[in-house]
């Protein structure tokens, strides 16, 4: 299990790029657009570089539903290899089965 301190601070990440996505969209198509003038891609980078960093979706760590683990994580059931193998041999995961011989 993951610290969960851990786990809230990628929670509040999350949160907080929802929230700023919008914004950091347009901020972002400003300061790309060749035709408008140097000046205002300038400001438009600068406001940018003023919202704060947990705002990036880079800034978010794929993290395991079941144990907040943030390694070996299949994006397509969210959750980690080892909670995958555990959840799969219990019978929990629907259309899972696991070989053994």
């Amino acid at each position: 299990m993951a610290k969960k301190s851990s786990i809230e601070k990628n929670n509040r990440r999350r949160k907080m790029v929802k929230l700023a996505a919008g914004r950091r969209a347009r901020l972002k198509a400003i300061a790309r657009d060749k035709d408008k003038p140097m000046e205002d891609r300038f400001a438009a980078a600068l406001k940018l570089a003023e919202l704060p960093r947990n705002s990036s979706a880079t800034r978010i760590r794929n993290r395991c539903e079941v144990t907040g683990r943030p390694r070996g994580f299949y994006r397509k059931l969210k959750m980690s290899r080892v909670a995958l193998r555990e959840l799969g041999s219990k019978g929990l995961i629907p259309g899972l089965v696991k070989s053994s011989w």
